[in-house]
């Protein structure tokens, strides 16, 4: 059993693995504070992991507590993942591998094992990142933006008249502010995944499944106009892939 932890920007989420499958999963915030990290093992069975895994994009120093907890409580000594220039069937696009995101190097290890063929993966987090992965496993590489909360939160805050604005409806034409800016942000986000898409679709010769991930996914879902799949535990699949590989 493996105990693996995806660490984001602003969320923590968890689960064990078995070999088969994600169980006892579980999510919650952290935004760079403490973190109740006896709350991530309370409800799993009484049964001690053989292992730890750890993905990490926030700052070093949550990561490194993590770590110490998983010792103090399981006698275990977690393990970092990297983003490496290969691993499990995925090549890595960057000269130098370990800038590249480890969630995004996970959630295309996850989507190579599991999609036939070429796909893209889009992730909506703190930040919006999509990336395109051949059917070979060659990642051609991919973009970063601002996610939709992202660019609210930069609208506001630069913009002097605007103010805290009420979460809007998104629509095709806008009547009020707060619809206007919720619409923008979201549809943003929308039009630069279907383009990133149709590029991709355009070097291939055929469109690429499409993946969606990450907290915004289910919310991006709803707004894409193109067949996807909206996969929340992506990036801890492909955790748990690396770690079985690893091992």
């Amino acid at each position: 059993m493996k105990f693996l932890v995806d660490i984001g920007n602003t969320r923590l989420k968890w689960a064990l693995w078995d070999g088969a499958a994600l169980a006892h999963a579980g999510a919650l915030p952290h935004a760079g504070g403490d973190v109740d990290f006896a709350s991530l093992w309370k409800n799993i069975p009484n049964v001690a992991p053989a292992s730890a895994w750890i993905a990490s994009v926030a700052a070093p120093a949550l990561a490194a507590a993590l770590a110490r907890a998983l010792a103090a409580r399981f006698g275990i000594e977690a393990r970092f993942v990297r983003s490496s220039a290969s691993a499990c069937g995925v090549r890595n696009a960057y000269a130098q591998p370990e800038r590249l995101g480890v969630d995004r190097f996970l959630g295309l290890v996850a989507a190579h094992a599991e999609v036939p063929g070429p796909v893209v993966v889009a992730g909506c987090g703190t930040a919006l990142t999509i990336d395109a992965l051949a059917a070979d496993g060659e990642h051609i590489g991919g973009l970063i933006a601002p996610s939709p909360a992202l660019m609210r939160s930069a609208l506001t805050a630069g913009t002097a008249r605007l103010g805290d604005l009420r979460e809007g409806s998104v629509v095709d034409f806008a009547a009020d502010t707060a619809a206007a800016v919720e619409s923008g942000v979201w549809l943003a986000a929308v039009a630069l995944v279907e383009r990133f898409h149709a590029r991709a679709a355009a070097r291939w010769g055929s469109p690429p499944a499409l993946l969606l991930t990450g907290g915004g996914a289910d919310r991006l879902a709803a707004l894409i106009a193109l067949p996807h799949r909206a996969d929340r535990d992506l990036v801890l699949r492909g955790l748990a892939r690396y770690a079985d590989a690893a091992s």
